[in-house]
């Protein structure tokens, strides 16, 4: 006879498996919550990675370890990973640590359930529903649908996947031979899961037509309207356009009015109630049963082109009401006020150049090092410009003091992107910023 005594760890004893997570999370506060963002810390422990391969023992063998060895692993996880809750941390638009929304993703994870019908998701399919209400609410909306993406190049996935549907339903039973040759319109400074996801869906990449973008990175409509005419006289039908608020490296915000009103002229926009089950449901019967005894309107599995969907509403929903509205937007006046900060500080120091002034939290700037200020009219000065900020942000991640991201941007040499996202910071992290790097770069 089978045993029905649970499973919960490896010799069955709840109690064992209720102390290793005790244990495991007391590591959690102990070195991520805490030592993770304290300024005195390190950001990060950068190892190269034949030698952090050892260092974790990675090799998955056919016998398990004991309890102390797998805490050891635990320490060891954290300890050689990127602190992103680190307040030197500005290298991604994403940074901090929220607590109510780490306690919300514990309890997700906990739950370990899949965010396709109310039968099984019941909680989170209606907090899904009202924290979108709310998001739409935010920008103006009455109405509307949408669900929660794996993140954002998904996310722009579904929407040339919409638009495609919207314009030629029958393309989702007979696939591209339902379709003529279609462009999309997005500007210069779009994000590159744009032509990802073209390509994805069997556009091609080519079917992308790129809008020039203005000095400050935002969509030109007076392009736009040339490009749609373009398309047009080469055969293509235009279907869509993407217009981006706050770009990646730049943080610019394109001219939605303006943009609105080309794709109303071409009829390029269209508001379409439930189109995302009509374009990507395939009633399930296993899952989407229609004679369930609750409303099956609220199984939102078959809005997705995803099965299993992890629940990402809670960590949100949690911090709203632990914050309320007036508390999160405390948060963004504050980011905005650093930012101003920062540029302030920047513009008093030798050495700080902007790339422009910021229009969003995105803080574009060179550090020119003391052997290359005045030499801007050298020949090879940008060149040899570009090789600063590598060269700085090799120093930084290597002592483990900071990390911010850079890039070339068109013929602009590399440059660093700070981020100021961290509801943590303040001035003195903001002056830190600025002092590092000089004391990185001043032998440069």
């Amino acid at each position: 006879m089978a045993d029905s005594k649970p499973l919960l760890s490896r010799d069955g004893d709840p109690m064992a498996a209720e102390a290793l997570l005790r244990d495991v999370f007391g590591i959690v506060v102990d070195e991520i919550i805490w030592k993770g963002t304290s300024a005195s810390e390190k950001v990060c422990e950068w190892k190269e990675p034949e030698e952090l391969k050892q260092l974790l023992d990675l090799e998955l063998r056919s016998q398990g370890e004991p309890q102390e060895q797998i805490l050891e692993r635990c320490r060891a996880v954290i300890h050689y990973s990127v602190k992103t809750c680190h307040p030197r941390f500005f290298n991604q638009l994403f940074s901090g640590l929220d607590p109510h929304a780490l306690a919300g993703r514990i309890i997700t994870e906990s739950l370990n359930t899949s965010q396709y019908t109310y039968e099984i998701a019941p909680v989170f399919v209606l907090m899904e529903e009202e924290v979108l209400k709310k998001l739409r609410a935010l920008v103006g909306w009455s109405s509307g649908d949408g669900v929660f993406c794996p993140g954002g190049s998904i996310s722009n996935m579904y929407a040339v996947n919409l638009a495609r549907y919207q314009r030629y339903p029958d393309c989702k039973r007979r696939g591209l031979r339902a379709l003529p040759p279609l462009a999309l319109f997005t500007s210069e400074e779009c994000h590159y899961s744009i032509k990802k996801g073209a390509a994805f869906l069997g556009l091609g990449t080519d079917s992308v037509r790129v809008v020039k973008a203005d000095e400050r990175g935002r969509m030109i409509p007076e392009d736009l309207e040339r490009q749609i005419s373009l398309a047009e006289a080469e055969g293509a039908v235009p279907f869509l356009v993407i217009a981006t608020s706050g770009t990646t490296v730049l943080g610019a915000f394109d001219p939605l009015e303006a943009i609105a009103d080309v794709c109303q002229r071409h009829g390029l926009w269209m508001h379409v109630d439930n189109l995302l089950k009509y374009c990507h449901g395939s009633q399930a019967s296993y899952l989407f049963q229609q004679d369930k005894f609750y409303d099956v309107a609220l199984d939102t599995g078959d809005k997705v082109v995803q099965c299993g969907r992890r629940v990402d509403c809670l960590k949100l929903w949690l911090m709203w009401k632990a914050q309320g509205g007036q508390g999160l937007e405390c948060r963004i006046d504050q980011a905005f006020s650093l930012t101003r900060y920062l540029v302030k500080e920047m513009k008093k120091r030798e050495g700080f150049e902007l790339v422009m002034e910021p229009e969003f939290v995105n803080v574009c700037f060179w550090f020119v090092p003391p052997s290359l200020r005045g030499q801007q009219e050298s020949p090879d000065y940008s060149e040899r410009l570009a090789k600063v900020a590598p060269l700085l942000k090799e120093r930084m991640v290597k002592e483990g003091s900071m990390m911010i991201g850079y890039q070339p941007h068109g013929t602009k040499s590399n440059f660093f992107r700070m981020v100021v996202a961290n509801p943590a910071l303040t001035r003195a992290d903001m002056d830190f910023l600025l002092n590092e790097l000089e004391r990185l770069g001043q032998d440069l």
